[in-house]
């Protein structure tokens, strides 16, 4: 039987870094569009390795990305593509660091069309976890259904992120994320 997050967090047998994130991140609403972008590049970049992995490296990334600001990352050329591969402070992966790029570009478009990032996930929700899934493939480049779950359970618009008895839960509720307007 799996465990929750909430559950495998409390038991104090996952390395230290995924209780901060658990208790002050993971689930709690998100309205910037650089931190919005960011959870998406984790969530890409987790993709076949752990979220431990992910998450010791997040420091590394956010030097990489240039603090995850959209207008520095859309315009990477080729020479900043192969400063990325070459970095070992985080995944080394030619098309992640590539959909990493091209959905900043994307984001732009986003943004010049609905204001922000957020603004373009509220003008969605609510949609169902198979219609968020399709939008985003549809929107952006390497968004997996697993990638997109958590991308949405993280950042405040999936229910779900904690278990009802965690006291996260009550802390999230409390911000009125956009799962509790759905």
């Amino acid at each position: 039987m799996a465990h929750s997050y909430c559950a495998a967090v409390r038991s104090g047998k996952l390395h230290p870094v995924h209780t901060a994130y658990h208790d002050l991140e993971y689930g709690f609403p998100v309205r910037e569009d650089h931190r919005l972008f960011e959870r998406l590049v984790l969530e890409i970049n987790q993709a076949g390795l752990s979220w431990e992995t992910v998450l010791k490296k997040r420091a590394a990334f956010r030097r990489a990305y240039d603090g995850f600001d959209l207008e520095r990352v859309a315009a990477y050329a080729e020479a900043d593509r192969a400063r990325l591969l070459a970095d070992p402070g985080i995944v080394r992966n030619r098309l992640k660091v590539q959909a990493a790029v091209e959905n900043a570009r994307r984001l732009l478009k986003i943004r010049e069309e609905h204001g922000s990032f957020a603004a373009w996930l509220d003008h969605h929700h609510p949609l169902e976890p198979l219609q968020w899934q399709k939008l985003f493939k549809k929107t952006f480049v390497f968004t997996g259904g697993e990638i997109v779950r958590e991308f949405l359970l993280s950042t405040g618009y999936l229910n779900g992120a904690h278990d009802p008895d965690c006291p996260q839960h009550a802390r999230v509720v409390a911000l009125n994320p956009p799962w509790t307007r759905g």
